[in-house]
């Protein structure tokens, strides 16, 4: 399982290890474990492949202009123009996750993806506050064949580790069995920040609780929880394509790896430093910051990825 907010701890760990003061043979064996554990790299596992739709199961209060920001951002993902809207602009949302074909190049596999169906749980079924197995629990309400199956938790939801060590977590559970086949579903969970943790999770559209500061950017749909939620979303997407059961593309140990969006945790655009996005493009009428058009209009912030051939952050912008 992998989880969003490990990077700065694995951050400093490997740090740790290049100061540690060793004897001449062990630090050749530390130096090559921390190069391995620093190289971003193929572990020869499956990636998702084929047609996978994406499931929303919206937990607790969430109003309609809410879910539709998510829902067009799914929508977007792989559509360069629809019936309901004009061809988005360039940089969009759909050249952003057209970049993930680089970690296929090696297959013969590709994966479409497409928005699948809603659930609502406007009646907190489970409570409010969640345990990681009971956030399966909600996963499984969704599709189990060809699916990702994403928990999405209202602001006044608590969930195990969140804020403390996660802002959303993506994973992989059994299913019910279909036809006489029982299928491994994969699944995403992404909170809302915007009351409990907006200096944590919907950074940068909330002033940091630690490091440099510098003044919140203005949240392109005018929302800081869902544009929060729709960094997450985005990274965890890309996380459970090339890295769905724990050996495809990551960096560091397996148990706290960094995939391709959170390798480049906290880079949005070029020129990106600790404390600042980097150069993104601001809407003239709102100011919000972005850096990719999606549907209907809509602007979005997405995250740097890894580049798995140039081992370098890769930005829209």
């Amino acid at each position: 399982m992998a989880s969003l907010g490990s990077s700065r701890i694995l951050a400093t760990l490997f740090l740790a290890i290049s100061l540690l003061h060793l004897t001449s043979a062990a630090r050749t064996l530390s130096e090559t474990s921390s190069n391995q554990l620093l190289k971003f790299q193929y572990h020869k596992g499956p990636l998702l492949n084929g047609k996978i739709s994406i499931n929303l199961i919206w937990y607790g209060n969430f109003k309609p202009s809410q879910r539709a920001i998510i829902s067009d951002l799914i929508t977007s993902l792989s559509s360069s123009s629809t019936s309901t809207s004009r061809t988005p602009k360039s940089p969009s949302v759909s050249t952003w996750w057209k970049s993930t074909e680089k970690y296929y190049s090696s297959t013969n596999k590709k994966l479409g993806i497409s928005l699948g169906t809603q659930i609502l749980d406007e009646n907190y079924s489970l409570g409010k506050s969640l345990t990681t197995n009971q956030i399966v629990k909600l996963a499984s309400k969704g599709p189990h064949s060809n699916a990702i199956n994403v928990v999405l938790t209202a602001a006044d939801v608590a969930v195990e580790g969140f804020c403390s060590s996660r802002c959303g977590t993506h994973g992989s559970s059994n299913g019910a069995r279909v036809n006489g086949k029982r299928y491994k579903f994969a699944y995403i969970w992404v909170g809302n920040s915007e009351t409990q943790c907006p200096g944590q999770c919907a950074w940068p559209f909330h002033q940091p609780i630690y490091g440099p500061q510098s003044p919140p950017l203005v949240a392109p749909n005018n929302d800081v929880g869902l544009d929060g939620m729709v960094i997450n979303v985005a990274s965890l997407l890309v996380g459970t394509a090339t890295n769905p059961f724990g050996s495809g593309y990551f960096q560091g140990p397996k148990e706290a790896p960094l995939e391709a969006a959170s390798a480049c945790a906290g880079v949005y655009g070029k020129g990106a430093y600790p404390g600042s996005a980097g150069n993104l493009l601001v809407d003239p009428t709102t100011g919000a910051s972005f850096n990719a058009n999606g549907i209907n209009g809509r602007k979005y912030l997405l995250p740097a990825l890894m580049d798995p051939k140039t081992q370098a952050c890769s930005t829209l912008v």
